[in-house]
């Protein structure tokens, strides 16, 4: 240690010094800010700031070896190169980056050399720097990178900082002699294999709505591992020397330096906003770094938008980079072809080849491939055909192909795009059933899909700022395939066994499948999504060849793509106005059909964890309740005759009771709970009812897990009073229980029986019934009085926040028409904490009665509705009386929620 080496001046020094560097990093720094604020100066703040660590490092290693341990007359054992290794040794470093340093020496390391290691280093720790370093000799370094690839890919961007260069160069040339030569084939598969594997840990996609700018896919890593093979490969030092090698030529080039550029922008900026190395480009980050770059709305678009359209784009730029390296690499037999497949997706593996059937396509490599570079010049349509084959064939495609697809898109011309064959083609290419999601994915990532439909050409990259959607929509619309696909060929129907049963049925298979494609295509536009999307269907039907009924039917399927899903989470199913007006609306069973199908396609394929049991459930009721009425049935009669049916079936299941005590239970309940309550869940009501009369209980709860519908149910009976609900909703939000619905029933005999269905929180249901059972707990001792709901709710909540990441604009419709008995609220607005505990409780201080509650989440936005009637059971038609509602409701969401209402109102008039 230095103070251990000298007087204690040398302490005195070294505190100097620390503080003059400390000055010269806070400079550097602040010129690296201002750097960055011009345009296209991403790489420049980055290379900049690592010269400015080069002058750190190169001061205190004159500090180390001329002041504190000078060596007058150096032996062989006191040389020392100090060498910058990783993302260092690459000249550039994000503000917040580790700083990798290797200290060379030719032998293994002395007193000496111990000595200088030392003083360099407790200097780099009091800057509070993060400094990984090794102390290896030229032996070791050799030793050790055959050995590791993570060693022998630090050393491959070694650059001399400081000390004997002589050392350095000796070092570089025996690690190319003994370690690189002759291993570039072992080199490129372990570095390809580590890139899924942190591509699978960071999120497989690319079109993820919080990528990780440096891990993610696309994003800079995946550009330094390409280079890494290249220069391995190649044995070049540059990234321009590639165009002289013949691995990319100048537009490649360019796109190689203008994602780079982009994507160091974006890092820098993330380092500098939050002070740390953070890599995850986050939503309440996204707005901050689309400002500092200066990003501004356009054409319905926010600038946070409009900066992760560019963001996604570049990563697409990223994986076509990755794709062209591979092929080169594969062409020279530098890289396994098994790589290949895993990094690109192929197809499985085909017993025999079938002949093309096409003169202008052949197989390389097993790949899919055209005969010459003139193959789309001489016939544009084989730009489609390509395509064709490899989806009817099975075949993987050759990356020459892909790369020549978008050399070529210029031939995409208006002639083509009309062109009956060609879009012949393209509907076989999208109603496939062999893998039309993954051939669909190989055009837009070519660019072709986009360029053939320029309506999908406008959401390419475009990503929707909020929770709910995990994907861009180009991502959404073609999983939402891939999902019809899966349905179609009768696959998970465990997941989805309505839809799985009616597909076959299905006469109009092909304008569902255009349908769902087009379902988000106008997403973006000023004008609602679902209208111009029925415009663009309209006129993109006959150019694919759809006859005019089949058009008419995919514009109605993609105008009303929201319906089902709506209906289904947002409003009472066991009111017969519910369904009939939805059946209004519908007006076909061959509809209903396509919508059901349709609506299972576009919610599973939002992202991970948004389909669940729960609404599949209240898809297949809406459907049944619906069929009856589409079918010729009259709902009041069917309704009564089915009532009939359930209590008839309820008394075969309790037959160890005595015909009276049944007759009078059948009595207990209104005709809405046997419609809405499945028979298994009425046995159990009906001897939890009977268990809680014989205990004398006129308060008790019943817990139980539901892990197909991914929910755990908890059933409270209690004497009816206005604010039961809120005491409910209170006790599981003091709790932690997040409620996704809740079935209230009245008994005739002035009981309430809810059933509240809470998202799970832990996989086993040991662990999940005893999070249930304390929720039940507080439940009923806040029913009995024992403790005090608000006090408990309060101490859950999160202070508020300044400059929340998501703005959702309130919103309180009254409705008289949805319903028959009931008046309809619906509130939609920022989800929070404790959200649905204040909603029910302003309902009960206005002497409101909640008939039914529907709560729905979608992502930050929270639509919570309920069916309600004044304490005279009647509806609320007094002007006076819903604007007192509306008014103390929108007041649950803060002072400016009502200003907020008024003027989201105003812009939807003028709409």
């Amino acid at each position: 240690m230095l103070d251990s080496a000298g007087s204690s001046s040398n302490v005195e020094i070294r505190s100097h010094l620390v503080a003059g560097l400390r000055e010269v990093l806070d400079q550097g720094h602040a010129s690296a800010r201002e750097l960055l604020k011009r345009p296209r100066h991403g790489l420049v703040c980055a290379q900049y700031l690592s010269g400015v660590m080069d002058g750190v490092v190169c001061c205190l290693h004159v500090a180390a070896t001329e002041h504190f341990y000078p060596a007058l007359n150096p032996s062989q054992s006191e040389r020392i190169a100090v060498v910058a290794v990783g993302g260092y040794g690459r000249g550039t470093l994000a503000p917040g980056s580790d700083v990798d340093l290797l200290f060379l020496f030719p032998h293994k390391q002395g007193a000496w050399g111990e000595s200088v290691v030392e003083a360099m280093l407790y200097p780099l720790w009091d800057l509070k720097l993060k400094v990984g370093h090794s102390v290896r000799s030229i032996d070791d370094c050799v030793r050790e990178a055959r050995a590791d690839m993570t060693i022998r890919t630090a050393l491959l961007e070694a650059r001399f900082v400081a000390g004997d260069p002589l050392l350095f160069h000796d070092m570089v040339r025996r690690f190319g002699a003994e370690v690189v030569e002759g291993t570039a084939p072992a080199f490129t598969e372990a570095k390809l294999q580590e890139r899924e594997t942190r591509v699978r840990r960071a999120g497989t996609s690319r079109y993820l709505v919080e990528p990780n700018v440096k891990d993610g896919k696309g994003g800079l890593r995946d550009l330094n591992t390409l280079f890494w093979i290249a220069k391995y490969a190649y044995r070049v030092n540059d990234v321009r020397e590639l165009v002289a090698a013949g691995l990319f030529d100048r537009k490649e080039l360019l796109m190689f330096q203008r994602s780079e550029e982009f994507l160091w922008r974006v890092r820098c900026w993330l380092h500098f906003i939050t002070g740390r190395a953070e890599e995850r480009l986050s939503f309440d980050l996204q707005r901050q770094v689309a400002t500092a770059i200066g990003y501004a709305g356009r054409s319905g678009q926010a600038p946070v938008e409009r900066f992760m359209k560019a963001y996604f784009l570049v990563a697409k730029d990223v994986g076509d980079l990755t794709a062209i390296v591979c092929a080169a690499l594969e062409a020279r037999q530098q890289k396994p072809r098994a790589s290949l497949s895993r990094l690109l997706g192929s197809f499985s593996k085909r017993k025999r080849v079938r002949a093309l059937g096409h003169p202008d396509f052949t197989l390389k490599s097993q790949r899919l491939n055209v005969i010459d570079p003139e193959a789309f010049r001489r016939d544009p349509v084989n730009l489609l055909r390509l395509y064709e084959i490899a989806s009817r064939d099975d075949l993987a495609i050759h990356p020459d192909a892909s790369r020549l697809v978008t050399q070529s898109l210029r031939l995409v011309t208006p002639q083509l795009r009309n062109s009956p064959d060609a879009n012949r083609i393209f509907l076989e290419i999208l109603t496939a059933r062999r893998s039309p999601e993954a051939v669909l994915r190989r055009m837009n990532e070519s660019g072709l899909l986009g360029k053939f439909v320029p309506d999908f050409g406008r959401v390419v990259a475009m990503m929707q700022f909020n929770m709910y959607h995990h994907y861009t929509v180009d991502e959404h619309l073609i999983r939402a395939i891939g999902v019809l696909a899966e349905i179609d060929a009768g696959v998970l129907e465990s997941e989805h066994p309505l839809a799985n049963e009616i597909m076959p049925t299905i006469t109009n298979r092909r304008a569902l499948y255009v349908a769902l494609l087009l379902h988000d295509i106008a997403k973006g536009r000023i004008e609602d999504h679902s209208i111009a999307g029925a415009k663009i269907a309209r006129k993109l039907g006959p150019r694919l060849g759809l006859t005019e009924g089949q058009t008419e039917t995919a514009a109605w399927l993609v105008e009303h793509h929201l319906d089902m899903s709506t209906v289904a989470q947002s409003r009472d199913l066991g009111d017969p106005k519910t369904i009939e007006s939805f059946a209004a609306t519908v007006q076909t069973l061959e509809r209903l059909k396509l919508l059901l199908v349709l609506t299972v396609a576009d919610i599973k394929a939002v992202g991970p964890g948004v389909w669940n049991g729960w609404k599949g459930q209240l898809l297949r009721t809406l459907y049944y309740e619906t069929e009856i009425v589409l079918a010729g049935g009259h709902s009041v009669i069917e309704r009564k005759a089915r009532v009939e049916k359930k209590q008839d079936a309820l008394k075969e299941l309790l037959s160890d009771w005595g015909p009276a005590e049944r007759d009078a239970y059948l009595a207990r309940h209104y005709p809405p709970y046997w419609i809405k309550t499945d028979l298994a869940r009425q046995e159990k009501h009906a001897r939890f009812l009977r268990r809680a009369e014989q205990e004398g209980r006129t308060t008790a709860t019943l817990v139980e897990t539901d892990q197909f519908r991914g929910v755990t149910e908890l059933t409270i009976l209690a004497p009816d009073h206005p604010r039961l609900l809120a005491i409910v909703t209170g006790a599981c939000a003091a709790a932690g229980g997040n409620i996704v619905d809740a079935q209230i029933f009245t008994t005739t005999d002035g009981l309430v029986l809810d059933t509240i269905s809470v998202s799970r929180a832990f996989d086993l249901d040991d662990d999940e019934l005893r999070r249930a059972e304390r929720i039940a707990a507080a439940i009923e001792r806040a029913l009995k009085g024992e403790i005090k709901i608000a006090d408990l709710v309060a101490q859950r909540r999160a202070p508020p926040q300044r400059g929340q990441t998501f703005q959702v604009a309130p919103e309180v419709i009254i409705d008289n028409v949805l319903s028959a008995r009931h008046t309809v609220l619906e509130i939609a607005g920022l989800d929070r904490p404790g959200l649905l505990y204040d909603l029910t409780t302003a309902i009960g201080k206005l002497n409101l009665n909640i008939a039914s509650a529907h709560i729905a989440t979608f992502g930050e936005k929270a639509v919570d509705v309920f069916y309600v009637t004044d304490l005279t059971n009647a509806k609320i038609v007094s002007t006076a009386r819903q604007l007192t509602i509306r008014r103390a409701l929108l007041d649950v969401f803060g002072p400016d929620a009502e200003k907020a209402h008024a003027t989201k109102a105003k812009a939807a008039a003028r709409a």
